[in-house]
């Protein structure tokens, strides 16, 4: 029976997956998502008590999958600093953005554009001011371990690079971007990055 529950909750999630990409949080409709699902409307609020838990289910992946790899480059065990002067952490990094784009691209669509009226409508915004403070403390530990490494960097200029990070997921997506194109766009955009904060950050 558990197996059965489980196979139930699958289908619920690749039919809501479909229809939030199709037509966004505001116009899906549970109704619809429990129809094509193949479950009872009542069946299907047993599972998720309301739109916005099952639209939170759904992207989940993607959310954890984010905040993961911010976690990774600076987060309180992230990288060194002085690991983006290595040829190694470009490769990592260019690795990194491209699993979430190949893995989560139909995800990020439905996060980035169309979540508006949910409660991952503002993601963008608070996962922005998180990594800003995230940051600040990044540099900090780095400060200790580096004492010649400059951290006077504006609050403002930490918020542009994470905002910079959704620009290039939306234009990538936007712009259907695949293959060798996406990687050559990924490779110069981490290149620009790492050489910006090597200079700002006295490192390297």
């Amino acid at each position: 029976m558990q197996i059965l529950k489980q196979d139930i909750n699958r289908r619920i999630l690749d039919v809501a997956r479909q229809e939030f990409s199709h037509r966004g949080f505001s116009k899906a409709s549970m109704r619809d998502i429990a129809a094509k699902a193949g479950v009872g409307v009542g069946n299907l609020y047993n599972y998720y008590p309301g739109k916005d838990e099952l639209f939170c289910a759904v992207l989940a992946p993607v959310v954890s999958a984010c905040y993961a790899m911010f976690d990774k480059h600076h987060g309180e065990y992230g990288q060194d600093a002085l690991s983006m002067t290595q040829e190694n952490y470009l490769l990592s990094a260019v690795a990194d953005y491209m699993t979430i784009l190949k893995g989560n691209r139909t995800l990020l669509k439905i996060l980035l554009f169309k979540a508006q009226g949910s409660s991952l409508e503002n993601f963008k915004i608070v996962f922005t001011d998180r990594a800003t403070v995230q940051v600040k403390t990044w540099f900090a530990n780095n400060k200790l371990r580096h004492p010649d490494m400059n951290i006077a960097v504006s609050d403002f200029m930490i918020h542009l690079h994470t905002v910079w990070m959704f620009t290039l997921l939306e234009e990538i997506i936007m712009h259907r971007l695949t293959g060798d194109d996406m990687v050559r766009v990924i490779e110069e955009y981490i290149k620009f990055e790492i050489n910006g904060w090597k200079y700002l950050l006295n490192i390297g």
